[in-house]
């Protein structure tokens, strides 16, 4: 008879078995409740840890622009529309538009959920096209937690068809993203986008999680603490 031990799931042990989740980590700090001596931490942090970006309100791209490195090497990551999308398509635009010009690197896009929710396809379609149309790399908030399979399907489709190249599973305000969810997003792409993992990311076995099951960002404001987790080989 085997083992029973031979069929629990195999956890890494040491740091070294397991992947660096730094390159993979977009430092968030999204409450509107913190200032400028939280952002520039944020940044440094960023930098020594050597996380994939930044994510920030547009309101701190410049402070953080002075703070970051210029090569690129921590990208500068602006939310828009964030955190419900819900503002007239040319305002999101014009918002996209400010945060270009501020230094980000990439956006991460909230899209218009009202028109999903009236079928209007044409619309979500048009609200995204605008933002990719700058030419900056551009992530979709899906907000998973509140759409049916159909309407989840239906806005991977719309924001492929609109060149985004990732898939963010939410802003942050739902129920914790699952390895499940990664999964569901992962089919859906298709290789054709790649998958944010984002909302609720609580310790270093959850973001092991979801990076085994096809995260290839992680949207978090506990990258810290996830780092010194792994590197205490916890």
């Amino acid at each position: 008879m085997a083992d029973s031990a031979s069929s629990r799931p195999v956890t890494p042990e040491r740091e070294s078995d397991r992947p660096d989740l730094a390159p993979l980590i977009d430092h968030a700090l999204l409450d509107p409740h913190r200032g400028r001596e939280a952002i520039l931490r944020c940044c440094d942090e960023a930098r020594h840890f050597g996380f994939a970006g930044v994510c920030l309100a547009s309101r701190w791209l410049p402070v953080a622009r002075e703070r970051l490195p210029v090569d690129g090497t921590v990208k500068l990551v602006a939310v828009v529309g964030f955190p419900f999308g819900a503002i007239p398509a040319a305002i999101k635009r014009a918002e996209a538009e400010w945060a270009a010009a501020a230094g980000a690197d990439e956006l991460d896009v909230v899209p218009d959920f009202g028109a999903l929710a009236d079928g209007d396809g044409t619309a979500v379609l048009d609200d995204l096209a605008a933002i990719t149309d700058l030419g900056l790399p551009v992530k979709v908030i899906l907000e998973m937690g509140r759409l049916d399979p159909e309407a989840l399907e239906l806005l991977v489709e719309i924001s492929i068809d609109a060149g985004v190249r990732h898939l963010k599973s939410g802003s942050g305000f739902g129920p914790p993203v699952t390895p499940e969810q990664v999964g569901r997003l992962v089919a859906l792409a298709r290789g054709r986008a790649a998958v944010k993992a984002a909302g609720g990311i609580a310790d270093l076995d959850q973001a092991l999680a979801l990076v085994a099951a096809g995260a290839g960002r992680l949207g978090t404001s506990r990258g810290v603490a996830l780092m010194q987790a792994l590197r205490a080989g916890a």
